[in-house]
């Protein structure tokens, strides 16, 4: 097992209001446990994703794949996770990295790393990502020790990990998004996220969309999704907690929310309980949020989504993930070579898989062969995500 270059801290904890978070987290786990909403994937006589997987996901808006990604494939994932946080920018804006070379990300455009001070919401009550998270979350006493920042989120993972690459084209995970959104489904974003122990940053609740809350058109699955592949698995302490069926019935009033819970728990939530190797799917509309990471454990999650592409074809939007962009049949379709990348890697390093077949670029699957030209080529992708 690699470890992971990571500061060791101290514990701490919510003050006095530990016991009642630790009931919280108890309740919420048992809660979430009872749910009909986790298992391994399931596929029908047809080879398409079992309906009732489908039911559960649109009633309660996420579902648990259980052991998505042995140990193997873990063990890769692991390896390039350990390679990022040690060339990370030593901190905020920082250029090098913790031994004085270059970071990762020296030489790129787009935004490939953002900072978090140790145990904050710097996004709730705020402005920020087009005002979507309207209540802060309770920001803990950080340990005397702790950094000015720690690393939360890795942007633009796929140039950065072929392991992250590999997982993205997971023909399993591809299956459900075509269950989901359609055979010609589209890329969304990709990011690795690292919630640090006894550091991380929380995360204010919110519902992930911004573009179509007021479209005749608007239905469940508009926003579309997110995966969440967890390399250690995570509960209640450190991972996504989510609102049952939040995702129906458009924008919620999440400040009135807060107010009548009378604290950051709200009691509809729960979390994400995944062992090593589970991928959660979480609807992009649902409520969900975090807490900052007061437990021991690290969670790292490989995140990624995607959309319908009836959601974004013709839509000029961004400008939480990337520049604001117009989203023609162009830009969808040299975004969406992210995938067909990702699945020839994933061949080359899994030959025994059946590969999965993506339709809107299967006649050109020659021209995306996973090799250094195409390596070149990803550099700075994520300037086209797709952000709705």
């Amino acid at each position: 097992m690699v470890n992971l270059p990571l500061l060791q801290m101290p514990e701490v904890d919510f003050g006095d209001d530990e016991a009642a978070m630790a009931r919280y987290r108890e309740e919420g786990t048992a809660r979430a446990l009872a749910m009909d909403n986790r298992g391994p994937f399931r596929f029908g006589p047809d080879g398409k994703v079992d309906p009732a997987i489908l039911d559960a996901y649109s009633r309660h808006g996420f579902y648990v794949f259980e052991n998505v990604l042995g140990a193997e494939e873990r063990a890769d994932i692991e390896r390039d996770v350990a390679d990022l946080l040690d060339r990370a920018p030593v901190t905020k804006d920082a250029t090098v990295d913790r031994h004085g070379s270059p970071a990762y990300n020296v030489g790129c455009t787009a935004k490939t790393a953002s900072f978090v001070k140790p145990l904050s919401d710097p996004l709730g009550g705020t402005d920020e990502n087009q005002g979507r998270h309207p209540a802060k979350m309770s920001e803990p006493d950080a340990p005397a020790e702790a950094p000015d920042y720690v690393l939360q989120i890795v942007w633009g993972s796929l140039q950065f990990s072929e392991a992250c690459l590999r997982v993205y084209g997971h023909p399993h995970l591809l299956a459900m998004a075509e269950a989901v959104n359609g055979p010609d489904f589209t890329p969304f974003n990709e990011v690795i996220w690292i919630k640090h122990p006894r550091l991380g940053g929380s995360v204010a609740w919110h519902q992930d969309g911004w573009t179509h809350w007021d479209s005749p058109d608007l239905d469940e699955g508009t926003h579309g999704f997110n995966f969440m592949a967890q390399l250690y698995g995570c509960d209640a302490a450190n991972g996504l907690w989510v609102v049952p069926g939040s995702h129906r019935g458009g924008r919620h009033d999440i400040k009135a929310m807060v107010e009548a819970a009378g604290s950051d728990r709200l009691p509809q939530a729960v979390p994400l309980i995944c062992k090593p190797g589970d991928v959660a799917i979480t609807n992009r509309q649902a409520i969900h949020g975090s807490f900052a990471n007061t437990s021991p454990n690290v969670r790292v999650t490989i995140n990624f989504g995607f959309h319908r592409r009836r959601s974004v074809l013709d839509v000029t939007s961004g400008g939480v993930h990337n520049p604001i962009s117009h989203y023609d049949d162009a830009y969808i379709h040299r975004r969406a070579r992210m995938i067909q990348y990702a699945i020839d890697a994933r061949q080359q390093r899994f030959p025994d898989e059946t590969p999965y077949d993506y339709a809107p670029l299967a006649a050109e699957a020659d021209q995306y062969r996973w090799t250094p030209e195409a390596r070149a080529d990803v550099k700075d992708y994520n300037l086209q995500d797709m952000g709705i």
